[in-house]
């Protein structure tokens, strides 16, 4: 029986949940706003599958990929439309047209993340773009083994820990299953991620029934200074750069991130995906000539399935596996502990925006207070 002493050793992927034969255990919400399995031991019968598909307690060794490309979508709306390079498109186009279905991660009528499929390719434009939550899994592991035994192609993206979750709920090999990793940070808590749009929308005037559209990687003001946007159904907007985005700022100095990310069961390529997706950061110095800060996709090939699904992607440019580790090291490095994590969940009355403020609040730089007046001055000029 799956018994989570330790709030690390959960990823929430929900592999055991799914897998239990007498359905008796449901995911929970935490104080912190993840979900974790409780079992309803009355029910229990003691078969263990729960223990033997959790990807925490069964992990897989790191691997080295097999190549390492940078690469973009020729469709420059589509890659606008995504985070990064767009490579995923073209990946799940191929897969429906050929009669299979694709899943990922999809914003809900109450803008939380969960996970669904798709069989058409007007539907996969709601799994585009960074979705910085952990999704609610559901039962898409259930419905992806479905798939497959069918005899469907499968498409599975997801993070790193969730597609572990998903290789080993299957248990076994699937040539049908392509499975796509995204390069993760970390998951931060879908309930903070409530909190901050509830009091964002209360300042904006706004009700969760205006949204229209979030963005946490809008390109609007470019790829590498990509803003945070909101966007209501009269066509009004509010944006701001990520780097300032109160919500940005909390998830990226690990103030509500899932405990596990602290010690990813995944990292290293370790989730058993045939292809890993994500940003080609540093592309501006290693590859200038194809930098134009509309987005680059870095593709990680780490199969001879994901090699041959590949073919399908013109262009494709060779990088250095070192490279990427060092450039986006969150491919290969769990999220560090933020000693301040436990400040940011006392309840002190402080707003959302103001704690932010007052935890994230950077040191003073004087290298970078002298560029910034440099730079001030270039601008007179």
């Amino acid at each position: 029986m799956i018994n989570i002493t330790e709030k690390q050793d959960c990823c929430g992927c929900s592999a055991c949940a799914q897998r239990c034969p007498k359905q008796c255990i449901t995911m929970a919400e935490d104080g912190e706003g993840f979900l974790y399995p409780k079992v309803d031991t009355s029910n229990c019968i003691d078969c263990h599958l729960c223990e033997k598909v959790c990807p925490v307690i069964n992990q897989d060794e790191p691997r080295t990929p097999q190549n390492v490309y940078a690469a973009k979508n020729p469709d420059e709306t589509i890659r606008m439309n995504s985070s990064s390079g767009g490579i995923f498109t073209i990946l799940a186009e191929q897969v429906i047209k050929s009669g299979g279905v694709v899943f990922g991660a999809y914003w809900d009528d109450e803008w939380d993340i969960k996970h669904g499929y798709a069989e058409c390719i007007d539907d996969l434009a709601k799994f585009r773009s960074s979705k910085y939550l952990q999704s609610v899994i559901g039962d898409s592991y259930l419905k992806a083994e479905q798939f497959l035994k069918a005899g469907r192609k499968v498409m599975f993206t997801g993070t790193p820990c969730q597609i572990a979750g998903l290789k080993h709920f299957l248990r076994k090999d699937y040539d049908n299953l392509l499975a796509v990793e995204v390069i993760c940070h970390s998951v931060p808590s879908p309930g903070v991620w409530q909190r901050y749009l509830t009091e964002k929308l209360h300042m904006l005037g706004w009700k969760k029934s205006d949204i229209r559209h979030i963005s946490f990687r809008s390109k609007a003001t470019g790829w590498k200074g990509y803003s945070f946007m909101i966007e209501n159904k009269d066509g009004n907007v509010f944006s701001e750069l990520g780097r300032k985005n109160a919500f940005m700022r909390g998830f990226l100095a690990n103030l509500y991130t899932r405990p596990s990310c602290q010690m990813c069961p995944a990292k290293q390529l370790k989730s058993g995906s045939d292809i890993t997706l994500g940003d080609f950061w540093g592309i501006n110095s290693l590859m200038p000539e194809i930098d134009d800060d509309k987005g680059v996709s870095v593709v990680i090939v780490n199969t001879e399935k994901g090699r041959e699904a590949m073919h399908i992607v013109d262009n494709l440019i060779p990088a250095s596996w070192s490279d990427i580790c060092f450039k986006n090291s969150a491919v290969v490095k769990s999220a560090t502990a933020s000693e301040k994590k436990g400040q940011f969940f006392l309840e002190d009355g402080h707003s959302f925006e103001n704690k932010i403020h007052i935890l994230c609040k950077s040191p003073f730089s004087f290298r970078h207070f002298v560029g910034s007046i440099l730079r001030r001055l270039h601008k007179v000029k």
